[in-house]
């Protein structure tokens, strides 16, 4: 409908995508301390979902938010009272700003939700034993222009992941990289 109108549309898909039913930004999974799983909640993670984006000017969000927008028209959750999805501007799911209206949480979540595994000891206590933050938001990917390839628009939804580089120095590295700082620091003055 929105093409024929003249609005550019785009059928995106979305693998590893999250049903973030709480939104809370994450994907929990309660199991008790035999391991049994608990259902506490309805989160889950769908194989796929797909979605439309359209592109739009956001006169009421400001011009940082215009392009492309998402709008679902297979909302699984109730937003302001009625079933609805969007449009949530791409720009603001991939800078994080999950305050906005028309569903930008859920949203952000569907595309990059951390998966958590919690052990409930009992209902005031839990302790989070696992953490997956790049399952969830995977080759996210629409059809090109003119023939049968698929896009990756992944970048426009998150930033890349970053490994994490852990590394040890002694306490005399340390002092000493300080002693340095502290010699560049007399020296500008």
């Amino acid at each position: 409908v929105l093409r024929c109108l003249g609005i550019p549309t785009r059928v995106i898909t979305n693998f590893n995508s999250a049903h973030d039913s709480n939104i809370n930004l994450s994907i929990d999974k309660y199991i008790d301390i035999s391991g049994k799983t608990l259902h506490l909640n309805e989160d889950s993670v769908w194989n796929f979902h797909v979605w439309n984006e359209s592109w739009f000017t956001r006169r009421d969000l400001g011009s940082f938010y215009d392009g492309w927008q998402v709008l679902d028209a297979t909302p699984q959750e109730k937003s302001k009272g009625i079933y609805q999805c969007g449009p949530a501007s791409t720009r603001a799911i991939k800078e994080g700003d999950v305050d906005l209206d028309y569903d930008s949480p859920f949203v952000f979540a569907a595309v990059n939700a951390d998966c958590v595994t919690w052990i409930r000891y009992s209902k005031k206590r839990k302790e989070r034993i696992y953490s997956n933050t790049r399952k969830i938001g995977k080759f996210i990917s629409t059809k090109a222009v003119g023939n049968n390839s698929r896009v990756d628009v992944t970048a426009n939804y998150k930033y890349p992941e970053v490994r994490k580089i852990s590394f040890k120095i002694s306490y005399s590295e340390y002092r000493s990289s300080l002693m340095d700082d502290r010699k560049i620091l007399v020296t500008a003055v």
